[in-house]
């Protein structure tokens, strides 16, 4: 297996068994959490055997161009820092799937947590391992996506709700902020590959530009990490499954930013903007995060803020500069997800046996759970930073920076003092925890008995108490070879030498460890009595709600702020906000216009046919009939609207377009049907017939109306006609046409240039129709139409009203016989339109047709079926899944489009070549048409669901005008 290939894989695996996660059944526990083990497990493996290859220095490469132009390529990217990082992803990936298949309950849909987890999980390591800033930015998006549904998992709980949206909200802000950094860069760079940008540093630290991508960089990186002041979104995440908290406070999300920080170290640090910024975030988290946990009630709540104490931790190592702080920063990396990994579990098994996680209501649990609590204990001494064990090595290396002067500043004199008190704390909840809720005395009243769990559901956190301890004993031989590959990886030359020994004798950082150790001893039995009953959260900042400064801030920004901008600016009516919309395309273009000297074109008249001529004079009263007729008689509108339609298409045809013409016949007709059956909905107007009475205000508004509409449009019309009077200026169109069959495989320069030569512009195209259609869909279905809309039309009350009378007949049988003959007809077109659906889209690449317009008249023959028979019938008989349509027809096209890559092209990059058929002999065939098919299914499907949408308003009618006709029947 090539390096490509596995890097590729390690990506795919975990979306690949995301989505066949989701497709299984949700009482299928073993099989699910299998399926993601095994992803994971098959990812690691793939890991493990790329280390050779990277421990020395290597860099592993898969570079899959998409728009070189633009420096856009689709780039993995792995060294020993993402190694690292992709070996924890996977390693506590695999542990947290065996975790939840026990901790999760049966009634939870496993499917779901699963597919959402390995979603996150291949998120995260194209984050690691994107080798392109742009690429990095992308998954960095997906694994803010991601982490809100995860953390928004148990959404019938408004706690995991509020968290998710709190953490989609920040996380997404601070998203769009690195976007913005590294569009900066890549521009300082000239390239948005990390490789280029790495070798830049003095480049980018030179440039006027530095602080605003410094800025912006680390916007992202702090709100990613929860470091001040963005940390308190990741308390109100801890409303998610424990299993979630565990990944995601380990390997995952949190360690995003620190990683990213990190992974530009060498090019954005070294600076007094670096050091001043990162350190003074950093030394807010450390000190708030360890002093926040000391006080809380919540087990996890606990957890989450020494979470923030220890990124902060990290972050501040990063601020100092010091090749020997990003090596001790990513030591404790590596360290903090072990411990917290294991801590974040302990928590879910105490709340699992126990049914709470309130310290408070905990004690003396080490009767009933010796091995679990042994275990926590373990790792929370760890987590305080105890001798002979993993935590205690980077501290002390933390400690030995502080003590180092890096910049003259109160900054740098203060990092020692921070260190220990940030230790003591540290101290002080550690203990906490163990004492609150192992020791003490029996626990009363609580939810379950407690009892130790099931050995798999320990197995993940004994695994890595082990690692803490091993790596805590023996660092030199564990570790230190892994350590030191992802050091070199990121410092390059500038990697110091370093120790990884136990002991060093009796030093400053010694001193420090000592001191901080029995500063928190003391601390914790100072506030023993009063941590035992007080409330939850720390004084003086016990008022300061995190989660209600957020809510205010997003109210205020939503809705105050919305609505005073939209009571000044804007409106709810339609026509003022017409108004002022061709107001500012008229004023965007007439400027341009007249500062270029624009004069029309002298050529009036030259050149006319009288046929074309009254063509089009039939179109503008077509147009103007309709807008006159639009009020009252809105069926009268919509068939002069389609009369003008018809005279674009004949312009098509007059003008050489027979591809456009064909297009916009199809979509004229199924358009026309679609308003048609919308029509039906809209509020009723009837024209009196008497003189309508108009005051001043309103005759002066309708003149400045028309006087807009009449300047508006005759200024398109005196620019159009001067572009097309005047002599036309070099196009490509030649180039189109020489290359269209050379190099599109196809005759028909319009559809090769739809799905090959503009290919990507008409995926974004059928992306936006199949959200627009989804969309309507979503809004037809909460649609309550007027009151006076609900009852069926008047003429079809007449109808049932004669029919109801004759003792023969019953409602709807004069429909039916009008409708005997013409849908017998309709449903015998069926197979016919579908084969003219399929010879418009074989003959496509090479003549008049194409896979749009053949969707078009696919829906056709669906819309027949729906007239002729009626929904019922036609939904008993044919199964329609349009939705399956569109996520088919776009996943088709996007395959299409990525298979290039497996050959080395860019994305949607087609091939053409002829093909020997049996019978047949050599025919043409070009990789551009299966995109087609694609968009053939997606235009099919979103006209569908639209027509269903509509379609089934006429079934809600019915069974709300039965409803009520059964009320009647009651109450009389």
């Amino acid at each position: 297996m090539t390096d490509e290939t596995s890097l590729v894989l390690m990506i795919v695996l975990p979306f690949a068994g995301c989505m066949l996660t989701a497709f299984l059944p949700a009482n299928a526990r073993n099989a699910e959490a299998w399926l993601a083990g095994l992803t994971a497990a098959l990812g690691l493996a793939l890991a493990t055997i790329s280390y050779p290859a990277v421990a020395d220095g290597g860099v592993l490469r898969a570079p899959f161009e998409w728009v070189p132009s633009l420096g856009l390529s689709f780039t993995l990217r792995m060294d020993g820092f993402a190694w690292l990082f992709t070996m924890l992803i996977y390693t506590i990936g695999i542990l947290v799937v065996l975790y939840a298949r026990h901790y999760l309950s049966p009634e939870d849909p496993l499917p779901r947590f699963f597919s959402y987890l390995l979603a996150f999980m291949g998120a995260m390591l194209g984050v690691v391992l994107s080798g392109n800033l742009i690429l990095l930015v992308v998954f960095w998006e997906l694994t803010s996506i991601f982490s809100f549904l995860l953390i928004g998992y148990w959404h019938q709980n408004a706690n995991a709700r509020d968290g998710a949206r709190m953490a989609l909200t920040v996380t997404g802000i601070g998203g769009l902020g690195l976007l913005g950094g590294v569009l900066i860069l890549g521009h300082i760079v000239g390239s948005y590959d990390l490789d280029k940008v790495l070798a830049s540093g003095d480049l980018i630290r030179s440039s006027d530009l530095y602080r605003p991508v410094l800025i912006l960089i680390l916007l992202g990186a702090l709100t990613k990490s929860a470091q001040f002041p963005f940390q308190f979104w990741l308390p109100n995440a801890m409303a998610a499954p424990t299993p979630v908290s565990a990944y995601l406070h380990s390997a995952t999300m949190v360690k995003a930013g620190v990683f990213l920080m990190a992974r530009l170290w060498p090019v954005l640090a070294g600076t007094p903007e670096w050091f001043w910024i990162v350190g003074f975030c950093g030394m807010m988290s450390l000190l708030l995060g360890a002093y926040f946990a000391i006080f809380q009630q919540d087990v996890k709540g606990l957890l989450a803020y020494s979470t923030i104490s220890h990124l902060g931790l990290i972050t501040m190592l990063l601020s100092l500069g010091s090749p020997l702080g990003a090596v001790a920063a990513i030591f404790h990396m590596m360290n903090h997800a072990t411990f917290k990994a294991s801590l974040f579990m302990a928590a879910g098994i105490i709340d699992h046996e126990t049914g709470t996680r309130d310290i408070r209501r905990l004690s003396g649990l080490f009767r009933y759970m010796p091995i679990t609590a042994t275990l926590a204990m373990v790792a929370s001494a760890a987590m305080a930073g105890v001798p002979l064990l993993n935590g205690f090595l980077s501290k002390e290396m933390f400690f030995a920076e502080a003590i180092q002067t890096h910049a003259i500043s109160v900054l740098d004199t203060a990092a020692p003092y921070a260190a220990v008190l940030a230790g003591a704390f540290a101290v002080a909840y550690s203990i906490r925890f163990i004492q609150g809720v192992f020791f003490g005395p029996p626990p009363q009243d609580l939810p379950r008995e407690p009892h130790e769990p099931p050995f798999l559901m320990r197995f993940p956190i004994q695994l890595l108490v082990l690692a803490c301890l091993v790596v805590g004993i023996v660092p030199g031989i564990t570790i230190g070879p892994f350590l030191h590959t992802a050091v070199v990886s990121v410092l390059g030359p500038a990697t110091p030498q370093y120790s990884l020994a136990v002991w060093h004798g009796f030093t400053i950082p010694l001193l420090m460890s000592c001191i901080a150790f029995c500063g928190g001893v003391v601390l914790f039995l100072l506030l023993k009595n009063y941590l035992a009953h007080c409330a939850d959260g720390a004084p003086f900042f016990r008022r300061i709600d995190g989660q209600r400064i957020f809510d205010r801030i997003m109210v205020t920004l939503s809705w105050r702020w919305a609505r005073t901008l939209e009571s000044l600016l804007s409106t709810r009516r339609l026509q003022p906000q017409l108004r002022l919309l061709v107001m500012v395309a008229f004023a965007a273009a007439a400027v341009p216009l007249w500062n270029g000297s624009f004069r029309p074109s002298a050529q009036a008249g030259s050149g006319m046919d009288i046929a074309f001529a009254a063509a089009w004079a039939i179109g503008i009263v077509c147009a103007l009939g309709a807008a006159r007729q639009a009020k009252f008689h809105r069926l009268a509108a919509l068939i002069l609207l389609g009369g003008a339609g018809l005279v674009t298409c004949i312009t098509f045809v007059w003008l050489s377009a027979p591809d456009l013409a064909a297009t916009q016949l199809l979509v004229e007709a199924v358009t026309t049907v679609l308003i048609l059956l919308g029509l039906r909905w809209l509020p009723k107007r009837f024209d009196t017939g008497e003189p309508e009475t108009v005051s001043a205000a309103a005759k002066l508004r309708r003149f400045r109306d028309f006087a807009i509409a009449t300047l508006a449009g005759g200024g398109v019309t005196l620019v159009a006609y001067s572009v097309m009077a005047s002599a036309p200026p070099a196009t490509i169109a030649g180039f189109f046409v020489e290359k269209g069959y050379a190099e599109g495989g196809g005759r028909n320069v319009v559809n090769v240039i739809l799905v090959d030569f503009r290919g990507f512009d008409t995926f974004g195209e059928i992306t936006v129709l199949g959200i627009v259609a989804l969309t309507v869909f979503a809004l037809l279905r909460r649609f309550r139409p007027a009151p006076d809309t609900v009852e069926s039309p008047e003429q079809q009350q007449i109808q049932r009203r004669f029919e109801e009378e004759l003792p023969d007949r019953s409602p709807g049988d004069t429909v039916s016989d009008y409708l005997a003959v013409p849908a017998v007809i309709m449903q015998w077109l069926f197979p016919v339109i579908i084969v003219f659906a399929a010879f418009l889209f074989l003959r496509g690449h090479d003549l008049p047709g194409g896979g749009f317009a053949a969707g078009i008249a696919m829906a056709a023959a669906f819309i027949l079926q729906y007239m002729a028979a009626g929904t019922r019938w036609v939904e008993t008989h044919l199964r329609v899944l349009p939705v399956n349509w569109i996520g088919a027809g776009l996943l088709f096209a996007a395959c299409v489009g990525a298979g290039s890559w497996l050959f080395g092209y860019p994305f949607l990059t087609s091939h053409s070549q002829y093909v020997e058929l049996p019978l047949v002999g050599k025919v043409p065939a070009a990789s551009a048409a299966l995109f087609d098919l694609g968009v053939f299914a997606l235009v099919v499907g979103a006209t569908v669901l639209m027509l269903i949408a509509l379609a089934h308003q006429s079934i809600r009618r019915l069974r709300a005008s039965r409803a009520a006709a059964t009320q009647d029947t009651e109450a009389a």
